[in-house]
């Protein structure tokens, strides 16, 4: 049996062993077990020695005198940091979550599908947040007659989604006119995100956009200000959840279950992973996170999208003895699959 190299390798080797065996049985962890399990090339005495070490450096702690050892929040980073490969889906996994994403009838359906596919993957609760409209181009917007006062904006953008306005209108628009209108809005949005056309709408709703004609002031002012008051000073950030039912379970989590309920601090944190940009894995073990509800769990999050326009982030939810390996996977795997679909490949 071959032996680890310097005491520094064979405790870093003790404590990668005693982090995964109790994410595999949430039961503390004895020397003899870790050498029945792990070909780690020493006796139980040496091993045993080892884990006091890791245990006055702070890695692992005993809650009982007579009982085996647990990894402290400091282990399980040193665990996820020493993790420097993802293991990839087999072919019939990729198959069959790219195929139960396809079906999904638009971007939310989507969504929906990826938090239920994560829940299920990683059996603890799934994350994500839908897109914020403002980042979206604008495809187009229609505008639709309701009455000679009353008009529907139709806004649809590239990541598919639709957001309709009604706007009530001072004065009547004649039909003719209504064309007209809808070719003005459009060549101000469509290519654009709301945001990057925030100053031409802001212009347009303060009545300064000298392309308005008179006869259409009215109108073009009242759906540019509607279009400002509920989407651009509006950000309307939502989340969808799946999984809720598997940490109903475990009583430490029940700050994790109030921040879903209120649906903000998530939010707040998953709009931090898609403000970073960034389509990397992100990991954050108990205390590292900010938030009070959120210092008992473990969150496994990313962004998805492209590199140049994140949409969103998603993630999962858990105990801090979460199986890391394989909740990095899945998270990775589902939001490139997310990813590839929302860009139409």
């Amino acid at each position: 049996m071959a032996k680890v190299g310097t005491a520094d390798q064979r405790r870093s080797e003790v404590l990668r062993a005693i982090v995964a065996d109790f994410i595999s049985t949430q039961e503390p962890v004895g020397s003899k077990a870790l050498v029945d399990r792990h070909s780690l090339g020493v006796s139980s005495a040496t091993v045993r020695n080892d884990m006091a070490v890791l245990e006055s450096e702070g890695f692992i702690i005993q809650q009982h005198a007579s009982s085996g050892r647990i990894p402290t929040e400091k282990a399980y980073r040193v665990f996820v940091d020493g993790i420097h490969r993802i293991k990839p889906l087999s072919p019939p996994e990729r198959r069959a979550v790219l195929s139960f994403l396809e079906d999904g009838v638009d971007m939310e359906d989507v969504l929906r599908r990826s938090v239920q596919l994560l829940a299920q993957l990683t059996r603890q609760v799934a994350v994500a947040q839908l897109p914020d409209l403002r980042r979206g181009r604008v495809k187009h917007c229609e505008v639709v007659q309701l009455a000679d006062t009353r008009l529907l904006l139709v806004l649809i953008t590239d990541t598919g989604q639709v957001d309709q306005r009604n706007v009530d209108l001072m004065t009547a628009l004649p039909a003719e006119d209504l064309p007209r209108l809808r070719d003005l809005i459009n060549d101000t949005l469509v290519g654009h995100t709301l945001d990057d056309a925030s100053a031409e709408i802001a212009a347009m709703a303060a009545g300064d956009d000298p392309r308005v004609p008179a006869e259409l002031q009215d109108a073009a002012l009242t759906c540019a200000t509607v279009l400002v008051d509920t989407l651009l000073n509006r950000p309307n950030d939502r989340l969808v959840i799946a999984g809720t039912p598997n940490i109903v379970r475990v009583g430490e989590l029940e700050g994790v279950l109030d921040a879903l309920e209120e649906q903000v601090v998530v939010l707040r944190l998953l709009s931090g992973v898609r403000d970073l940009g960034d389509l990397s894995v992100n990991v954050t073990i108990g205390e590292e996170n900010s938030t009070a509800e959120l210092q008992s769990a473990t969150v496994v999050s990313t962004g998805y999208g492209s590199r140049e326009a994140v949409l969103g982030g998603m993630g999962v939810l858990g105990p801090t003895y979460l199986d890391y390996p394989g909740t990095i996977s899945s998270v990775h795997a589902v939001a490139h699959y997310v990813s590839r679909i929302l860009a139409g490949e």
